[in-house]
């Protein structure tokens, strides 16, 4: 027969070579982190480095750790990295409330600690590390290996802390709902291309997803996001408190899964949507003290993809942001993985109401900009990151108004999709001719990723869309082109002669058959302007990825395009420093 008390112990004091999470074996995770050495199993489980999740930490309130009446929540955990660290915190913070050291640790892990597994497999894993066993109710059944230690192992307290398997690390138990435009639900019989016109009603991605796939294991159907937000908090409450309506959670942590794939294929993510934003409206919607979350930047210049704009205005407008560390380059939080746009994490607090301390941390010149302000001081509709950026914006505006408002180059640009439909003259379209002849006389500018020439011929009635613009003359530039974060940031723009049209590769600039219309001229020094660094400078303060929509050039004035536009000229114009100027011509590279 096993000793009780002796298994206890060695559960809760285990050698440095076999450490539970709330030992305080501080040498040794410093030195060896198991979790450190788990990889990223795929683009939806992006584990977070301890250091990423200590620097979350450390901008919380100092009183979060000395109160032992806080409940804390990850609603997408992974490896049990905030668990874990947030478990040490506590029962350092605690010695004061809680003397003895085994009624603290249990009431940390009973009581103040809880968590969604963003699947079954991650729900395991965070077990592991917060419980020192997949099963949080496993106890000792007495086997041991020549070295003295437990060969099935057990869960923290001889397993006698929690009444179930899970513990408070729940598995996920949700399922996506597919439903069509007018809310029926998606038949169990329909099959292929009709299950298109579904989507998950919470999520929104497609009914003919990857995740909606039977011999898939995990659905990726994260459980915080298809609940109501209406009803959300007594679902918790059923979820965590078996019902108790007085409970609640006062901390909300963690690093939500960014994005969906919407296509059959997932991988390519530019058919991928956006989803963390659904977890900070849920988390808001808790209503707790503190909510701290790690997402990519990109929502705050609205350059991310499904994220309506509306969200984002509603974000801008709250006043309980009181810390945001925004890093430009996102590997310095996560060194394996390419987040274009960088990543932010941010403190949100219930009972603050003032400016957020901002912290935007240039990966360039090594150095932190620091500014507390509202997140939209300067009413743009986004946040304008870098304060260098701000600052010249603020001398353009001195001399053109509010432009940014709305009286700035997007103007000119037309909407993605211009001439194209769901058939016609998309990117891979191939039903034009090579040669112009009376019917095909329409010249069709294509990519050559995806041809054999930069053009072809059509005729009008393959037009699917905006026939009275094919008169017109225009500047056609790539909907997608450098990465954002590179020092070309746009793709090469060229003359459109009347009687021509783009597939959906382009985007059209003088495009609105209703505004004065321009001349050949007009569009040869717009070409000429699109190709400055000033010009590119400002279009990268909004496009921070690969896709180029019109917004992304909402930092640019307008000019008298009766005369052709030069850096010198610009600068001039709007009396940039000579530090400015630097800026931009180290920034972007000539084209």
């Amino acid at each position: 027969m096993v000793d009780e008390e002796k298994k206890t112990n060695e559960a809760l004091d285990a050698s440095k070579k076999y450490n539970t999470v709330v030992e305080e074996a501080n040498d040794y995770i410093e030195h060896f982190d198991i979790l450190e050495t788990i990889t990223n199993v795929g683009n939806d489980e992006v584990f977070t480095p301890r250091k990423t999740c200590d620097m979350m930490l450390d901008s919380l309130p100092e009183e979060v750790w000395h109160n032992p009446l806080y409940r804390w929540l990850n609603p997408a955990t992974k490896n049990g990295i905030f668990e874990r660290e947030i478990a040490l915190r506590l029962d350092k913070g605690l010695e004061n409330v809680i003397s003895d050291k085994e009624e603290r640790r249990k009431h940390i892990l009973q009581n103040m600690i809880f968590s969604i597994g963003q699947t079954k497999f991650t729900s395991n894993v965070a077990r592991r590390t917060l419980y020192y066993c997949s099963q949080a109710n496993r106890k000792c059944d007495g086997l041991k290996a020549s070295d003295g230690h437990y060969v099935n192992g057990y869960a923290i307290g001889n397993g006698s802390w929690f009444e179930d398997e899970e513990g408070n690390i729940k598995t996920p138990c949700s399922d996506h709902e597919y439903v069509d435009a007018s809310g029926r639900k998606m038949p169990s019989t329909c099959k292929g291309e009709d299950r298109k016109k579904y989507k998950c009603k919470y999520c929104g991605i497609a009914g003919d997803s990857k995740y909606n796939d039977a011999n898939q294991r995990e659905k990726y159907a994260y459980e915080l996001i298809h609940v109501n937000h209406l009803v959300i908090q007594r679902y918790m409450q059923d979820r965590f408190f078996k019902g108790d309506r007085k409970m609640k959670f006062d901390i909300i942590i963690g690093n939500p899964p960014y994005q969906l794939s919407f296509g059959i294929d997932g991988g390519n993510s530019a058919n991928a949507k956006s989803i963390y934003n659904l977890f900070i409206s849920q988390a808001i919607a808790l209503n707790p003290k503190y909510i701290c979350m790690i997402t990519p930047s990109r929502w705050m210049t609205k350059t991310a993809q499904g994220i309506p704009e509306e969200w984002v205005d509603g974000m801008l407008k709250l006043k309980n942001f009181r810390l945001i560390n925004d890093y430009e380059d996102a590997s310095y939080c996560f060194p394996n993985n390419e987040i274009k746009g960088g990543v932010s994490y941010f403190l949100w607090d219930r009972d603050y109401n003032g400016p957020c301390h901002y912290i935007y941390h240039d990966s360039k010149e090594k150095r932190e900009y620091v500014r507390d302000d509202f997140l939209d001081s300067m009413n743009a509709g986004i946040v304008i990151r870098d304060p260098k950026s701000f600052k010249i914006i603020e001398k353009i505006a001195k001399v053109e108004g509010k432009y940014y408002e709305k009286n700035n180059f997007s103007v000119l640009v037309s909407p993605k999709h211009f001439y194209d439909d769901s058939d016609m003259l998309t990117s891979n379209w191939k039903d034009y001719k090579a040669e112009k002849d009376s019917t095909h006389n329409i010249k069709y500018y294509v990519s050559k990723s995806f041809n054999d020439s930069s053009y072809g011929w059509i005729s009008l009635k393959q037009i699917p869309k905006h026939k009275e613009t094919v008169e017109l003359y225009k500047v056609f530039i790539p909907a997608a082109g450098g990465s954002g974060n590179d020092d070309l940031v746009l793709g090469t723009p060229f003359y459109g002669e009347p009687n021509s049209v783009c597939s959906q590769t382009y985007l059209v600039i003088g495009w609105d058959a209703s505004a004065p219309k321009l001349t050949e001229l007009q569009c040869q020094n717009i070409i000429k302007y699109i190709k400055t660094k000033f010009f590119r400078y400002l279009v990268s303060v909004k496009k921070k990825t690969q896709n180029g929509p019109r917004g992304v050039y909402q930092f640019v004035p307008l000019q008298d395009f009766n005369e052709e536009w030069t850096d010198s000229k610009l600068y001039e114009k709007y009396k940039l420093s000579e530090e400015e100027i630097s800026l931009i011509e180290k920034s972007i590279r000539s084209v």
